[in-house]
């Protein structure tokens, strides 16, 4: 599935159901875990790579059930879950080709009251492989480290589904283990769709 066919699937989903009204008693996500599927574009802003990257990221996240949270008296929450991602990019432009990685951060996640929707932030970091090409400016080994923070807004679909929308950083660099040691910086945005069980 190109990743233009699958934005567009979720977009028409989302509104299409988004609305639709699901009793506040039966949504409390935090105490459940999360399987999430994102994808979205990625561009090049800083680093010392001298391409002009464009990435194609695709996340596979499964979040925890809640391990800290605070839940006030208008039935809002504040929740920490851990999360551990799967990372496949494919480099649309620039001097490799793919990478996969793996990644582990926190998910700290704020509901409204009736848990129709929240805003979610993560940060964290983890290692991976790309095709390096050896060529000056790209990456200089195939072994690689990545971070990445992620800011975005959910929206309940149904009571196991959510639609997910975020702006996405990402960092790629091989720790100065080669010289040179360019980094990559990327920014973009990505759009996906949660599962609760």
């Amino acid at each position: 599935m190109s990743p233009r066919y699958f934005l567009a699937s979720a977009a028409l989903l989302f509104w299409s159901t988004s609305f639709a009204e699901t009793p506040a008693e039966k949504l409390k996500p935090w105490l459940e875990r999360s399987l999430d599927v994102e994808t979205g574009m990625l561009w090049k802003v800083g680093g010392d790579t001298t391409f002009n990257y464009r990435i194609i990221p695709v996340f596979v996240s499964l979040r925890s059930s809640e391990v800290f949270g605070f839940h006030f008296a208008d039935a809002s929450a504040l929740t920490l879950r851990n999360k551990y991602t799967l990372m496949a990019n494919w480099m649309e432009t620039g001097s490799e080709n793919r990478y996969i990685g793996v990644a582990a951060a926190p998910s700290i996640e704020w509901l409204n009251g009736r848990a129709t929707w929240s805003v979610f932030g993560s940060a964290g970091g983890g290692v991976g492989v790309l095709d390096s090409q050896g060529v000056p400016g790209g990456e200089g080994q195939d072994f690689t480290f990545n971070w990445y923070g992620q800011l975005g807004v959910s929206a309940v679909l149904t009571q196991d589904w959510a639609f997910r929308a975020s702006a996405l950083f990402q960092h790629l660099s091989n720790g100065g283990q080669t010289e040179p040691n360019p980094g990559l910086n990327a920014l973009g945005f990505t759009l996906g769709l949660g599962r609760s069980f």
